[in-house]
């Protein structure tokens, strides 16, 4: 089998050197280049044909988010960012998700060489995802001006065509809420799902698999973007219609009961299928606290996590919706959960809104044509 192809891009010489070093001991990837700036990253580009490049932020010569979107508007490819992690490296980073790249390695701010090493396994099993991930022209760079000024702006999103509130279908149950899980390209898929939801929606429940230190700023820019309000979950907080919750990375969502209400609850414990937040433990208690009441949403990720606890939800009563392999980044965790028998639909992602809300209608006893 082919090796992977890499080439690294970092003005620092110690991390070129580390991750160099890193990706050549496995059997299956070996470095090819490493590149000091964008510039002579264009050339590895173009004359070595890498499968993935690993690509840092803060460079000189060119932006890291200025080259990442003329590469994603004239050469889409594999790409895994090396960000830092502060606070405005995580809001950089999730602008690098928008335009294109497929994952990111948060590396720290002090200590970086032996942070890196202690990387090795998650820097090397994101460029393996990378290798096979579909990769498309972003939106969001090919609206980026030449001089990539616009790699920096917010997108907006886009005005419905007219006025749709779940109040214009009639008063919905308040016990409904909706449940979504995702992984590797999901920062951008579950925006998608959140921009075509209406102001008081039912309550979304999200876990996206992240790191501590990246979810606070992904909250807050859906939160800018979209027509409900969206948050990073808080332990013991009301779960209340026209609003997200995300799961904080390094700690576990699930739902509970109190009284008439549901209640987030955000704890630490032992990773489940590898990952903290995970997937399987927001759907197993979405299927005990909710059942029928429960909409579930699979979306683009590596791996199985959520899997079995989406079929543990359809078969407590809820009905799910699974995106599918043509519009995934990674077709893992759905074709999981459609391999389960978890699904109710399997759907592209550009219809997962729509056919959720269609679902909701239906539920509530009224005619989509009156809508």
């Amino acid at each position: 089998m082919a090796k992977i192809k890499v080439v690294v891009v970092d003005d620092s010489a110690l991390v070129r050197s580390i991750l160099s070093e890193i990706i050549n001991r496995q059997t299956d990837m070996e470095c090819i280049g490493a590149a000091a700036d964008p510039l002579l990253a264009r050339e590895m580009i173009r004359n070595l044909n890498p499968d993935v490049i690993t690509l840092d932020i803060e460079m000189p010569k060119m932006d890291g988010l200025d080259f990442l979107s003329r590469l994603m508007r004239l050469r889409p490819m594999p790409v895994v960012m090396v960000s830092t992690l502060t606070e405005r490296g995580a809001e950089v980073t999730l602008k690098a998700l928008e335009l294109g790249a497929v994952d990111f390695v948060a590396k720290p701010k002090i200590g970086v060489a032996d942070g890196i090493r202690l990387l090795a396994d998650d820097i090397t099993d994101k460029i393996r995802i990378a290798a096979k991930a579909h990769i498309r022209r972003s939106h969001a760079a090919l609206s980026a001006s030449p001089t990539g000024a616009a790699a920096h702006a917010s997108s907006a999103p886009p005005p419905p065509a007219k006025p749709v509130t779940m109040a214009s279908l009639g008063r919905l149950s308040t016990e409904k809420i909706i449940f979504i899980g995702a992984s590797t390209g999901g920062t951008e898929a579950t925006k998608d799902v959140l921009l075509n939801l209406p102001a008081d929606c039912p309550a979304v429940v999200i876990t996206q698999h992240m790191p501590p230190g990246f979810t606070k700023s992904y909250a807050a820019r859906l939160d800018g973007l979209c027509r409900i309000r969206v948050k990073e979950a808080q332990d013991g907080e009301r779960i209340l219609p026209g609003h997200g919750y995300i799961a904080p990375g390094g700690f576990h969502l699930s739902v509970e009961r109190s009284g008439a209400n549901y209640i987030a609850r955000v704890q630490d414990g032992e990773p489940v299928n590898r990952h903290k937040p995970s997937v399987e433990v927001l759907f197993h208690s979405a299927a005990r606290v909710v059942g029928p009441n429960a909409l579930g949403i699979m979306l683009t990720g590596m791996g199985a996590d959520g899997a079995k606890a989406m079929k543990v939800m359809k078969d407590a009563g809820a009905y799910n919706f699974v995106q599918d392999e043509a519009s995934c980044v990674v077709f893992g965790m759905p074709r999981e959960a459609i391999a389960a028998g978890a699904a109710d639909e399997v759907l592209p992602l550009s219809q997962i809104a729509p056919r959720l809300l269609e679902r909701l209608r239906s539920t509530a006893g009224i005619s989509i044509n009156r809508v």
